[in-house]
C-alpha cells in the first residue's frame, strides 16, 4: 500500500514507522487506514504514531471521526525552528541559577522534557541539538572538573530494627513489607482497564453495541471498580482461595471499589449449608466484608430467559449425545446441532418441565472454545432439590453459561480468575455479546499452591474417610478452617499471599514459608506463657518462704509496658525431663549435678542435691536447693518450668505427607494416601501449664516459653485445655 503512493524505494523511517504500526496495531481492520496516513507523509514520527494507536484503541468503532484523528495525531501541525529555539530559550532561562551552579552535572533530560512538553509534536532530536547548543553557548566547553563523575548521596541507612519489623496486616493491609498486597495491587491497576473502558483490553469483542452498554454500564456503577468472589459451595476453602480472596477483595479495596461474595450454587447435589457457613466465615475471617453475599440461584429466572432468546437467536440448541459421547477434545459434532429454532424452543421447554430424564438432554451453545471444546453445555437435566429454590427447577445452569451472565448482571467491571479458566475467556465474551448485554472483562492469574499437602476435595474427603485426618479442619491439612484451628492468624496469611506476590504464573511455595509469616505475627501477638511437654518434679528443699510466693511476668519480655500476669511459686516446681542430665556433656548447658540452672522470671537459680529414682532407673524426682540471682554465680542458662500447674492436652503436628508432590506417581507410586507421614501427630495428653492460660477461649493464641506457638482448641473443656502447637520458635532447618 504503501510502494503504491511512495514508489519501490522506501526511505529507513517510513520503513520503520509501517513495522511499529503492523506490529503494535491490536485492530487489523484500522491498518489501511494507519498506512495511508504514513504513506502520504502526514505521519512522520514514532510521537505522532503511537498518539494515532492509541486513538484508535480508545475509538474502536467505525468509523473514524478523520478531523477529531488528525487533531489527536498532530497531522498537518508544523513545529518551526524559530518555535524551538524559543522553547528552549524559555526553560533553559527558568533553570538558569541552577545551570550555572551544577553546570554540566545538571539533569539535562529536565530540560529535554520541559522543553516538549511545550511543543508536543516537535521532533525531539531537534529538541536535543537545540539544548546542547544553547547550553554551550551558556556554560562553554566542558572543563576537567565537568567531566569528573557527580558524586552519589550517599543513602540514609535504614534502622535495623525498622528492616526487621514484621509485616503485620490490619483488616487486609499489609505493613513494613517490601511491596504491600495493596501496593501491589494498585500497581496491577495500571495494568488492568479502568472501569468502562473495556474494549481497551487485549481480544476484547467489541459489538455495534458495546460503546452504549458501556456508557449505560457505568451510569449504573458510577466509574466505580467492581469484583466478585465466586467460590462453589460444595467444600471448605483452602490456602489456594486465600489468595484468591485477597485478590478480588484487596483489588477492589485498593481501588476505592467493592466486592461481591456469590456462591455459585449450579450443582444442587453437592451443596450443603455448612460450606455456604465456613466460606463466609472465611472470608470475614480474612478481614474483609463482602458489599452483598449474592448467589447464582438468584438470577435463575432471568438465566433461564436469556437461554430462551439464545434459542431464538440461533446461537444454542438442544442436543441427545450421552456426557460420554461429547467428553475430551475430539468429540463427533452433534447431530442436533442444526435441528429448528422453534424445535429447540420446544425441547427445552419439555426438559424444564421434567419429560426428560437425566443425561438425555442438554442445551448447548454454538462456539469453539480456545482449547478446542466444542458447543459446551449451557443446561442440563438434574431431579435435585435445590437449597434455596426447592423444587422449582430440575434444569441447572452449567459454570460456561452462568458464570459470566452473573458478572454481568452484578457489572462486575474485572472478572479476575485464576489460570485454568483462561481458555473459557472466549466464551465468555461470545455468551455476553450473542445475548446483547454489558461484557465484563475477565483477567486471569496464577494459582497458589503449597508443597507437602492435597488441596482437592475429592481427595481430602479420601482422606477423612480413611481416619488419616479427622476433619476438614484437621490442624495437619491446609484448609483456612483447619489453619485457624491451628492457630494460624489471619494477618499472617494475608501477609504470605503479599509475599507471594499478584503473579500470572502459578506459584507453588514450601510450607516453611507460611509458617515464618506466622511467626512474625505471633511474636507480636500472642502473650507469653509456660508450659511443660515432659515433667520432671523439682523439689526445692530450702524454698525460702513458708508459703507459695507470686512471680510477675510479663505477656512480653520485649516490651513489659504491655503488662505482666502472676504465676503461683512454691517449693514444688516442674521442668523438662529434657533439661535435666546426670552427665554433663560438652556444650551443655542446662541443669546437672554440678551445673545450676535460673529459673526464668523467678529470680532464683537451683542446683541439684539429690537425684530420685523409681525401680527402673528411671529419674522421677529431683531435690535442689535455691540462690536468689543477685548473689548467685551467673548460670549458663535460663530454663522454663510450672507451679501449682493445671494438666492439659498438646497436640504436636507435622508435615502430613513426606514428599513434596504426594499427588505425583513419579514421586509417590503408591498414590497420595501411601504417603501420609504416621508421626504427623503426636499427643501429650498430661502436658502442665500455668494458671495463666485458664480464662482463655479456643483460637487464643500463646507463645509458650522456649516450645513455640499454641492455639487453645474448640475440643477444650472445663478442667481439660487442648493447646495445638501452632509453628515451632524456630524454623526446623531439615524443612527448609
Amino acid at each position: 500500500q504503501a510502494r503504491s503512493a511512495l514508489g519501490p524505494a522506501l526511505d529507513k523511517a517510513t520503513g520503520t514507522l509501517l513495522y511499529n504500526a503492523a506490529a503494535r496495531l491490536r485492530d487489523p481492520k484500522h491498518l489501511g487506514f494507519l498506512v495511508g496516513y504514513i504513506a502520504r507523509r502526514e505521519i512522520l514520527t514514532d510521537l505522532q504514531l503511537s498518539a494515532a494507536l492509541e486513538y484508535m484503541r480508545s475509538h474502536p468503532l467505525e468509523p473514524l471521526d478523520t478531523v477529531d484523528f488528525e487533531q489527536a495525531c498532530g497531522v498537518g501541525v508544523c513545529v518551526t525552528p524559530e518555535q524551538i529555539e524559543e522553547a528552549v530559550e524559555a526553560v533553559i532561562s527558568k533553570h538558569r541559577a541552577e545551570l550555572l551552579a551544577e553546570r554540566y552535572h545538571f539533569n539535562m533530560g529536565l530540560l529535554m522534557g520541559e522543553a516538549r512538553s511545550r511543543l508536543q509534536w516537535a521532533d525531539g532530536k531537534t529538541i536535543k541539538n537545540e539544548v546542547d547548543l544553547q547550553v554551550l553557548h551558556l556554560l562553554g566547553p566542558k572543563t576537567e572538573a565537568d567531566l569528573e563523575k557527580k558524586p552519589k548521596a550517599a543513602k540514609a541507612r535504614q534502622a535495623p530494627s525498622e528492616k526487621q519489623k514484621a509485616a503485620v496486616v490490619e483488616n487486609g493491609e499489609v505493613g513494613m513489607e517490601t511491596r504491600s498486597l495493596l501496593e501491589q495491587l494498585r500497581g496491577e491497576a495500571l495494568k488492568f482497564h479502568k472501569p468502562g473502558e473495556n474494549y481497551k483490553t487485549e481480544g476484547y469483542v467489541v459489538t455495534p453495541n458495546t460503546m452504549a452498554l458501556l456508557k449505560q454500564h457505568l451510569t449504573i456503577t458510577g466509574g466505580q471498580v467492581r469484583t466478585r468472589f465466586p467460590p462453589e459451595p460444595n467444600g471448605i476453602l483452602h490456602i489456594g482461595h486465600a489468595k484468591a480472596i485477597n485478590f478480588n477483595f484487596g483489588y477492589a479495596k485498593a481501588n476505592g471499589g467493592i466486592c461481591f461474595l456469590r456462591y455459585d450454587d449450579t450443582n444442587p447435589e453437592k451443596e450443603e449449608e455448612k460450606y455456604f457457613t465456613a466460606i463466609r466465615e472465611m472470608v470475614e475471617w480474612l478481614g474483609y466484608e463482602p458489599y452483598a453475599v449474592t448467589h447464582a440461584s438468584d438470577y435463575f429466572d432471568q438465566l433461564y430467559t436469556w437461554a430462551l432468546e439464545l434459542i431464538r437467536r440461533g446461537q444454542a440448541y438442544v442436543c441427545h449425545q450421552k456426557v460420554e459421547e461429547i467428553k475430551g477434545h475430539n468429540p463427533p459434532p452433534s447431530p442436533w446441532r442444526d435441528r429448528p429454532v422453534e424445535e429447540s424452543l420446544l425441547l427445552f421447554e419439555d426438559m424444564r418441565k421434567g419429560k426428560f430424564g437425566e443425561g438425555e438432554a442438554t442445551l448447548r451453545m454454538k462456539l469453539v472454545m480456545e482449547d478446542g471444546k466444542m458447543d459446551p453445555v449451557a443446561y442440563r437435566v438434574k431431579f435435585t432439590p435445590h437449597h434455596r429454590t426447592g423444587d422449582k427447577w430440575c434444569i441447572y445452569p452449567t459454570y460456561d453459561y452462568t458464570h459470566c451472565l452473573c458478572d454481568s448482571i452484578e457489572h462486575i467491571t474485572h472478572s479476575l480468575c485464576t489460570k485454568e479458566f483462561q481458555a473459557r475467556r472466549s466464551s465468555y465474551f461470545w455468551l455476553c455479546n450473542a445475548l446483547d448485554v454489558y461484557c465484563p472483562v475477565q483477567w486471569e492469574y496464577g494459582r497458589l499452591n503449597l508443597l507437602y499437602t492435597v488441596v482437592s476435595k475429592r481427595k481430602i474427603i479420601r482422606l477423612v474417610e480413611t481416619g488419616a485426618v479427622r476433619d476438614w479442619d484437621d490442624p495437619r491439612l491446609f484448609t483456612l478452617t483447619a489453619l485457624r484451628r491451628r492457630g494460624f492468624p489471619a494477618e499472617a496469611i494475608n501477609n504470605f499471599c503479599a509475599r507471594v506476590g499478584v503473579t500470572v504464573a502459578q506459584a507453588t511455595m514450601e510450607p516453611h514459608l507460611l509458617e515464618a509469616c506466622a511467626r512474625e505475627v505471633l511474636n507480636e501477638q500472642a502473650p507469653r506463657a509456660m508450659a511443660v511437654l515432659e515433667p520432671l518434679k523439682v523439689t526445692i528443699t530450702n524454698f525460702p518462704s513458708p508459703k507459695a510466693l507470686e512471680v510477675l511476668v510479663p505477656n512480653f519480655p520485649a516490651d513489659e509496658s504491655r503488662g505482666f500476669h502472676k504465676v503461683p511459686f512454691q517449693p514444688t516446681v516442674y521442668i523438662e525431663e529434657t533439661d535435666f542430665r546426670e552427665e554433663v556433656d560438652k556444650g551443655y548447658k542446662r541443669l546437672a549435678p554440678g551445673q545450676p540452672v535460673g529459673l526464668r522470671h523467678a529470680g532464683y537459680v537451683i542446683a541439684v542435691q539429690n537425684i530420685i529414682k523409681d525401680a527402673s532407673g528411671r529419674v522421677i524426682e529431683l531435690e535442689v536447693t535455691c540462690t536468689k540471682s543477685d548473689v548467685a554465680e551467673k548460670p549458663k542458662a535460663f530454663i522454663h518450668w510450672v507451679s501449682e500447674p493445671r494438666v492439659c492436652e498438646v497436640r504436636l503436628y507435622e508435615r502430613l505427607f513426606l514428599h513434596k508432590n504426594p499427588e505425583d506417581p513419579s514421586e509417590v507410586p503408591g498414590g497420595f494416601l501411601s504417603d501420609v507421614n504416621p508421626d504427623s501427630l503426636r499427643v501429650v495428653r498430661n502436658a502442665l501449664v500455668d494458671s495463666s492460660v485458664l480464662s482463655a477461649r479456643p483460637f487464643d493464641k500463646f507463645q509458650f516459653e522456649r516450645l513455640g506457638y499454641f492455639s487453645v482448641d474448640p475440643d477444650s473443656e472445663e478442667g481439660k485445655m487442648v493447646f495445638n502447637r501452632t509453628v515451632t520458635l524456630k524454623e526446623d532447618p531439615g524443612k527448609a
